[in-house]
């Protein structure tokens, strides 16, 4: 590792903060794009303005940071480290006006100097730091972190192209680079004084007392970039640290000299590779070790930096040399809580048992007694196939010492077991860490739940079903390790920032406290009412919609009616999503149109958005099928206008702050019992769109506060799944009995969508009747479609309908991350908001 020494403040230390008047602003302005950004405001291109506004926001929150990075160490504070592969931020200039409380200041600045702050904001990049829900939540979690003052940081990757740019050509997905730091990232400070070494591969070597050495192992250097996490209405602000990988030598000259070039920066490719994207392909065993690596690189540098800062805040003055780190770290579980977001920063544990052990001579179980208060974890998932595993050959190769602290690991809790059980083998075979019946396989969820003093799912009927299924062994052998902590999401940006129409209205009508006490909303209940309010609620609504469809008429060329019912189905294309059963119901509107086309029909357009893993091909399939639906309604002039069908490309935060505004209908329609929360069904019901969903995830919350008469419900229980499970589930029997149904799947079946390929379908229709209908579509199809009935009779009734959207609005106040983190901090993490400890002191 290489680390500066820390030195001592100049005694003169004197600086200018910046301003925030008028003058103040243009003048910091003006010199960022001269200094920082080098040009000439003749030749400046909005892409340079904006590079400049950035700097000139950054600079009123860099002495914030400074000052609440000061108190923590000050005041000695517990931190949380929130260790994730993904931190779906988006752009950071209108969250960073917004926190410093300049926007509309900012704006007028840049308007008298003859700039549009909108064109600048477009100008910004997103971050390509994630793919979907759980990277953005961990990015609310951050935002409600440094809002709430939680001493926290955040650790992850600085992808250099994240996951991919979504292009669509002739109705498929390409799959492109993401040059998101092609022109810079004025939000990150690069750390080349904060590197650590990261080893891999080689082997395990035991002296004579049993001490392991890990030897004969290559090296990655991963370096620090601090992205700052600004807090709202507060001076509180949190940093990101992302690593980036570097090659141990970054060329090797001998072979450069010998004209040996691409062999020269062979290593240096190798390394970089480890950074470059998010989620490798893993469908080779090259995309699989790179993915593993990836985790394990992000998740030592964390811990090497965790351990590093630790050592030198409470350094041991009593004694000496090695003995000294290990009586500091004795108290690193009072100061440190690590929290895993999902499993793949689990290797984390074994990697903080190997730096105790084997680096600091910490003894075993001492070393797992911190490791046990320090780690918690959170699980994404009750698909056991979607719990990450990895060969046991393969982790022994990259990582071989990890692979033995999982053996010890692993023994001394089935021997634990055994003590406490008996000699149940069943039972020890199914809570094993290593998985034998599926060639030997490292179980990352399970470890993660041994290692973890608590363990939360994010729902309530996530939580319940985790120890009622997956988990039930574990929360018989750890009563009280698993809670519930259900998701919430940052009113910052998913109202204040992406609807600020219906942010004025709600200003004017309760104030602006909400932005920090979401609960506040409930005051708009009796607005409900209120013809006045609920027209001016309206008007805002159509121009949301106005907005979305230019976007979607620059992205797809198709041009939809703003005053149709904007029916919104935007998440990662996953057969368990069931983008699919969507697709069914609109081919289904589409027959019935043409049977009766002067029916008393609603207009409506329905918008898709999401991307698919690369590798998956089911999902892809189900991208060009909804293309192909789209090129068939759309263009058919029976249908008049009834029904549209559009799919917005490359789908992002800033692609997200646009749909979600515009939504009527929010598509939250994943089988029961599969969706472990959902965040996008509250970013849309908060911002007045009524949900059709399944009772899954937190749909069941957002039905219990905003009342059941103002969503729409359908489709079996998770209880009715379970037993057409068990009964054995027989799709043909539900496409049997319904003709519509039948006709549906003839359709996408022979090529009535897809005349030139008449095949290309074959392989959806078989997964529904010859594969099993994994995800219950067909038995859910004839309930979803008459609960779609039910909600064109409820838009017919403009009044009533707006009615109902006000009140989910209103009822949204639970759903704020920054409850979800407080109680993270109370009933998980042990962790103190900074003023508290202020107040405290």
């Amino acid at each position: 590792m290489t680390q500066a020494k820390p030195s001592a403040r100049p005694v003169a230390f004197d600086y200018d903060p910046p301003g925030r008047d008028t003058v103040s602003i243009q003048h910091s302005l003006a010199n960022h794009l001269l200094y920082t950004v080098g040009k000439d405001p003749i030749a400046a291109k909005p892409g340079d303005w904006e590079n400049a506004l950035a700097h000139t926001v950054r600079d009123r929150l860099v002495e914030r940071w400074m000052n609440t990075t000061r108190l923590q160490y000050q005041h000695d504070v517990k931190r949380v480290y929130y260790l994730s592969a993904e931190f779906l931020i988006g752009r950071a200039l209108s969250n960073g006006l917004m926190a410093v409380g300049l926007y509309d200041q900012c704006r007028d600045s840049l308007q008298q100097m003859g700039l549009d702050l909108e064109e600048l904001k477009a100008e910004e990049p997103d971050a390509a730091l994630g793919n979907g829900g759980l990277g953005r939540l961990a990015a609310c979690f951050l935002d409600s972190m440094a809002t709430v003052g939680l001493p926290g940081f955040g650790y992850g990757i600085r992808y250099d192209y994240g996951m991919f740019a979504q292009k669509i050509q002739d109705g498929r997905q390409v799959e492109t680079p993401d040059h998101w730091l092609a022109a810079g990232n004025p939000w990150e400070f690069p750390r080349p004084e904060v590197q650590y070494k990261v080893q891999y591969g080689g082997r395990v070597e035991h002296d004579a007392q049993g001490r392991a050495s890990w030897v004969g192992a290559k090296t990655l250097q991963a370096m620090a970039y601090d992205t700052i996490i600004p807090g709202h209405e507060t001076d509180s602000v949190i940093t990101l640290r992302l690593w980036s990988a570097r090659a141990a030598d970054e060329i090797d000259l001998k072979l450069f000299s010998r004209g040996e070039y691409l062999a020269a920066t062979e290593d240096k490719n190798r390394a970089e590779n480890v950074s470059r994207v998010l989620y490798p392909d893993d469908s080779t065993q090259q995309g699989r070790e790179l993915r593993l690596l990836q985790q394990y690189f992000f998740c030592s540098a964390s811990l090497q930096d965790i351990v590093r800062r630790h050592l030198q805040s409470h350094a041991d003055m009593d004694h000496t040399g090695a003995e000294a780190s290990r009586v500091s770290l004795d108290g690193l579980a009072d100061k440190v809580a690590v929290h895993l977001n999902d499993t793949h920063p689990a290797i984390a544990v074994p990697e903080l048992m190997r730096i105790l052990v084997d680096i600091y001579g910490v003894e075993w179980n001492r070393a797992w007694a911190l490791c046990s208060r320090i780690f918690s974890y959170t699980n994404h998932t009750l698909m056991p196939e979607a719990l990450e595993t990895w060969p046991v050959e393969m982790m022994g190769a990259l990582l071989p010492r990890h692979l033995e602290i999982i053996y010890c690991i692993n023994h001394e809790f089935l021997q634990d077991v055994r003590r406490r059980f008996g000699d149940d083998n069943d039972l020890l075979r199914r809570v094993s860490l290593i998985d034998e019946e599926h060639g030997k396989r490292v179980r990352m969820g399970y470890l993660s739940i041994v290692a973890s003093h608590k363990v939360n799912g994010v729902s309530k009927l996530h939580s319940d079903l985790m120890v009622e299924t997956i988990f039930a062994d574990f929360a018989r052998i750890f009563p009280g390790r698993f809670t519930n902590m259900t998701n919430g999401v940052t009113p910052r940006r998913w109202l204040a920032q992406c609807n600020p129409g219906l942010s004025a209205l709600i200003d004017a009508k309760i104030g602006r406290g909400w932005r920090t006490d979401l609960d506040q909303l409930a005051k708009l209940k009796p607005l409900a009412d209120e013809a006045a309010f609920a027209e001016q609620f309206r008007a805002i609504k159509l121009a949301n919609k106005q907005k979305l469809a230019k976007l979607i008429a620059d992205t797809t060329g198709v041009a939809v009616n703003p005053a149709s019912l904007f029916d919104v189905q935007v998440k990662r294309i996953h057969e368990y999503k069931r983008q699919l059963l969507n697709v069914l119901h609109v081919i289904t509107r589409y027959n019935r149109i043409l049977a009766n086309p002067d029916a008393d029909w609603v207009p409506r357009t329905v918008i898709f958005a999401g991307k698919a893993a690369s590798a998956y091909f089911q999902a892809k399939l189900i991208i060009k099928l909804i293309h192909d639906v789209a090129n068939k309604v759309n263009n058919d002039p029976r249908i008049g206008g009834k029904l549209k069908v559009v799919f917005v490309p490359n789908y992002s935060v800033s692609v997200a702050e646009t749909l979600m505004p515009a939504a009527d209908l929010s598509e939250q329609i994943s089988t029961a019992g599969t969706e472990a929360s959902g965040t996008g069904n509250m970013k849309l019901a908060l911002n007045g769109a009524l949900t059709i969903g399944t009772l899954d995830g937190a749909n069941i919350e957002i039905g219990a506060h905003a009342g059941w008469d103002n969503i729409f419900i359908f489709g079996k229980t998770t209880p009715q799944v379970q037993e057409l499970e068990r009964n054995g589930y027989q799709p043909r029997a539900f496409y049997d009995e319904n003709a519509e149904l039948r006709q549906v799947l003839t359709q996408i079946g022979s090529g009535f969508f897809s005349p030139e390929e008449p095949n290309r379908f074959h392989p959806i229709v078989y997964s529904l009747l010859d594969q099993g209908d994994r995800y219950f579509l067909l038995a859910d199809y004839a309930d979803y479609v008459a609960c779609q009935d039910k909600v064109d009779t409820q838009y017919r009734d403009q009044a009533e309908w707006t009615r109902k959207a006000i009140l989910n609005v209103a009822s949204m106040g639970f759903f704020s991350s920054d409850r979800t983190i407080r109680e993270y901090a109370r009933d998980i993490w042990q962790v103190q908001p900074l003023r508290e400890v202020l107040a405290n002191d």
